[in-house]
């Protein structure tokens, strides 16, 4: 009866069991620097709902206003995010279209929004807008006063909110190859044509991601909406605003209205990242 031959241990290299080594403390190392940061994020956050106690959130829903500032958040987020649709497509579409320094310029002068400081938007909105305003003045005459309503609460959402929407479109509209348009071109199809059948329904991802953004940066503005709107409850007084005077007269008001807001921004985002994730792997 013959015996099996003998099988050969595999012996790995003293070199390759080194660097195996070395590769497992660097992933260990990155994860140890990635986690004070985050920490710094996850703490603040957290400590919001480790205050906050369901009889103290049930009695902030029933304040009116708390539920005057939640509804005329939403309200006012969701007619900017419809503004910003109708009026947003269009001007990304021709940023898109025409790439010359001029449309470069109007690119920057959009964003430029997105990075000033909320309080100078607000001083922009009211010396254009309010009563001696460049066209406050004439809107004054007409009988119509923007500023301190809900109007102008709107109109700040729109100034800092709609930048998003239009660069998501434009880049969207980037992506398209060129020469799907200039096949449906070649076809007969005019400009109007080929923006309503090829352009916006191969990017309408960037478009609805762009519109979830603008929502949620219009519920969450603070600064320019409190200058150019001011702080009239059951008017004015948005959530965020309720949560900074919340804090000199109700600390539950406050913490009850910033969880919600947290919750809100956090659904939104996991909305969006669902959505786009979703969307890719199809």
């Amino acid at each position: 009866m013959s015996s099996l031959p003998a099988t050969k241990a595999i012996t790995v290299p003293e070199t390759q069991r080194t660097s195996t080594t070395w590769s497992r403390w660097y992933q260990q190392l990155w994860k140890l620097l990635a986690l004070p940061l985050l920490l710094f994020f996850v703490l603040p956050i957290g400590t919001i709902f480790v205050r906050l106690s369901p009889e103290d959130v049930w009695k902030v829903l029933q304040a009116p206003q708390a539920l005057q500032a939640l509804s005329l958040s939403l309200i006012t987020a969701t007619v900017t995010t419809a503004i910003t649709s109708i009026a947003g497509t269009p001007l990304a579409y021709l940023i898109y279209r025409r790439r010359s320094p001029f449309t470069r310029f109007i690119e920057t002068l959009i964003e430029l929004p997105s990075v000033l400081p909320p309080s100078v938007a607000g001083v922009a909105l009211l010396l254009t807008f309010g009563r001696n305003g460049w066209l406050g003045q004439s809107l004054s005459v007409m009988g119509i006063q923007i500023p301190f309503t809900p109007l102008a609460v709107v109109l700040a959402q729109l100034f800092i909110a709609s930048p998003l929407y239009v660069k998501s479109a434009a880049l969207g509209f980037a992506s398209i190859d060129c020469e799907v348009r200039k096949a449906a071109a070649l076809d007969g199809a005019n400009r109007w044509q080929i923006l309503r059948y090829i352009v916006i329904p191969l990017s309408w991802q960037a478009i609805v991601s762009g519109l979830i953004l603008t929502w949620a940066r219009a519920i969450g503005e603070f600064g320019a909406t409190i200058l150019f709107a001011g702080n009239l409850p059951g008017r004015t007084q948005t959530m965020p605003i309720a949560i900074y005077i919340g804090f000199e007269t109700s600390l539950e008001l406050a913490l009850t209205l910033s969880a919600i807001l947290v919750l809100i921004s956090f659904g939104i985002l996991i909305l969006l990242k669902t959505f786009l994730h979703a969307s890719n792997s199809e």
